[in-house]
């Protein structure tokens, strides 16, 4: 149990082999609910893990629903295999594309934090038949090009080239960030924010006006790229990162509430056409 949040956690964690050995570790419920038709599947941010409030609450929030879940360690995060400074953002994508196709059966809603966020846009690009809806939670597209390469110092930008590899602290662990130039240059290849994002499907994300990481304008940059015309942007105004206290909690329950009543909302309206 999460003795921050009291939530059960699901049963003991399960590995997914993955090509050269390696093996992402999860955790699931299955669907019990027969009118509980759409899954979830939660994406945790950069150093991060599954075992966090946010992915806890989610899977609570669905055990009672009835509703089919998923929460997963990236590669190099928690107790998956692999090391952090081995990982890119289009690595990760093919790992949470696998997570979908061999765990997951029906229409999806990916919840993804931080990193996470931008996780779920480009598996949505990548699976548009699968992916229903998403909930952003201080989602952070492209910040490898956004926000931490403009962040570096002339002399972390010549390690970059020189090392292949540079340092900076990490304020949410004891571990520092460490940023490669694969990371950097893999980032290039997938930033989504350069054109409109050809996702039709609800949309809601939530960003906290105190987040000192991402600033909370990334997710007004986001709906105004997203393709949809049901994007809902809550913005907290005491909010910070992490969003994990028992108010922001119970906020993204209500968006994720919201986005499942929409998509709900859609299927009647395309069933209820004519033939």
């Amino acid at each position: 149990m999460n003795t921050t949040t009291g939530y059960p956690a699901s049963a003991k964690p399960q590995n997914m082999p993955r090509p050269g050995g390696r093996f992402l570790a999860f955790r699931s419920l299955a669907q019990t609910n027969p009118n509980a038709t759409t899954g979830v599947v939660f994406l945790h941010g950069l150093m991060s893990d599954m075992e966090g409030d946010k992915a806890l609450y989610m899977e609570q929030r669905c055990r009672m629903q009835g509703r089919a879940f998923v929460r997963f360690d990236q590669m190099g995060h928690g107790a998956s295999s692999g090391r952090f400074d081995e990982g890119t953002i289009g690595a990760w994508v093919e790992d949470t594309l696998a997570i979908l196709d061999t765990l997951t059966e029906g229409p999806q809603i990916l919840v993804g934090s931080s990193m996470g966020g931008w996780l779920m846009l480009l598996a949505a690009r990548a699976r548009p038949q699968r992916v229903a809806g998403l909930v952003g939670i201080a989602a952070a597209p492209d910040f490898s090009e956004d926000l931490t390469w403009p962040a570096l110092s002339q002399a972390q930008r010549q390690d970059v080239e020189t090392r292949g590899r540079t340092e900076i602290p990490c304020p949410y662990s004891e571990q520092p960030y460490v940023f490669t130039k694969a990371f950097f240059e893999d980032g290039r290849q997938n930033l989504v924010l350069r054109t409109p994002l050809p996702f039709d499907g609800p949309v809601c994300l939530l960003h906290g006006q105190q987040d000192d990481t991402v600033p909370w304008d990334t997710s007004v940059r986001l709906a105004d790229h997203l393709r949809s015309a049901s994007v809902e942007c809550i913005l907290i105004k005491s909010g910070d990162h992490r969003l994990s206290r028992p108010q922001d909690l119970a906020c993204l329950g209500r968006a994720l509430d919201s986005v499942l009543e929409r998509q709900e909302e859609e299927k009647r309206a395309v069933s209820s056409v004519p033939g």
